[in-house]
């Protein structure tokens, strides 16, 4: 039954009947409530129900879970809720405002896990000011008979998720704690996926700072470090609680999953040695561009030496002869002006020989 844990969170498997994004629970508990549904032994249970009487249906029968799903809550929408199923005020608080930092919390008979979704922006070439990383938000309050999922931000679905996990039911059957898994798993797998697509950013601008135009901007270079410096305080937050979910044990998380939490938590450490590693060859990039900066104006500054020093003949023979005193010699003399010509040719020639041999020009 186990065996097919992984498998079921990563492909996607064919349904006959699709998820009803429209759920009738909508209604009673506001338009923040995308999905209300009870599960019995993996199985959904057929019928539409608010969440009040979904709950009672499951404590009286002792048997199942309600796995609801919300979009950006309002205090007010979520309030229900709350009371309902005796939600902790500080969870709540963090629920319902977001920008939080990934954590795990216990409270009472309940878990509050918060994660960081991140999406990869699609752009047709890095500039400046692209955006290269969006972030989200997931909260799941897990308890023994309820799993609450709370999404900010305008990606992160876990509809399609949702599809997955009822069409392999002995998954389902473990629990809620299935869900959060499923959850963890998702948002690890984006961020593999995200990593993945920043990499070819990074070796574009590369590939720019190495090729002969030698055009890559920094700019580009710090504002992919930005963004990566977002995914990172995305990710790792991130190890603690998957740490603990692994190794510790929790009567809300059923203990044939933690082995399945230790594979997210190896996931993440690889997506945590990628963003180091990114880091660390942008630094490499910006010195490489910046050795190059420095290069080719210490090239300039050979030129416009080499043209100094070839332009200070004519100008030191024009200013001893452009002196007003009446006996100098040659001044009279009808070859003298051809004659410091030549001259003044000549020596430029001959400087500027030697700087050319020298690759000064």
């Amino acid at each position: 039954m186990i065996s097919n844990l992984r498998k079921a969170v990563r492909l996607p498997q064919p349904r006959t009947q699709g998820v009803d994004l429209s759920h009738p629970a909508r209604s009673p508990l506001g338009t923040a409530v995308v999905n209300c549904a009870v599960y019995v032994d993996g199985v959904r249970q057929h019928g539409d129900h608010p969440a009040d009487v979904a709950i009672r249906r499951v404590r009286r029968s002792g048997n199942g879970f309600v796995w609801i799903g919300l979009h950006e809550p309002s205090e007010a929408e979520f309030a229900g809720i709350v009371e309902l199923f005796g939600l902790h005020p500080l969870a709540v608080e963090d629920a319902v405002q977001a920008h939080q930092r990934p954590k795990l919390e216990h409270y009472d008979d309940s878990l509050f896990t918060v994660f960081k979704t991140v999406r990869y922006v699609e752009h047709d070439r890095l500039t400046d000011s692209s955006e290269v990383v969006e972030t989200g938000e997931i909260m799941v309050f897990t308890g023994t008979d309820f799993v609450i999922t709370v999404r900010h931000g305008g990606h992160g679905s876990l509809g399609p998720l949702r599809e997955q996990l009822e069409s392999v039911p002995e998954q389902l059957a473990l629990g809620p704690s299935s869900v959060l898994h499923a959850v963890a798993d998702l948002v690890v797998d984006d961020y593999l996926d995200v990593t993945a697509d920043v990499q070819i950013d990074i070796d574009d601008v590369e590939s720019e700072v190495f090729s002969l135009r030698g055009s890559g901007g920094a700019g580009r270079i710090y504002q992919l470090k930005r963004e990566l410096l977002e995914l990172r305080r995305a990710v790792a937050p991130l190890d603690g609680p998957m740490q603990d979910l692994a190794t510790r044990p929790m009567r809300e998380v059923d203990p044939r999953i933690t082995t399945y939490f230790r594979d997210v938590a190896d996931h993440l450490d690889r997506v945590t040695e990628q963003i180091t590693a990114f880091d660390e060859l942008l630094n490499s990039i910006l010195q490489a561009h910046l050795a190059q900066v420095t290069v080719a104006q210490n090239e300039d500054m050979r030129r416009i030496s080499a043209w100094v020093a070839i332009l200070a003949v004519p100008t030191m023979v024009c200013g001893v002869y452009g002196m007003n005193f009446d006996h100098m010699p040659e001044k009279h003399w009808t070859f003298g002006y051809p004659l410091v010509m030549a001259l003044i040719v000549a020596a430029c020639w001959v400087i500027h020989r030697g700087f050319k041999r020298n690759g000064w020009l």
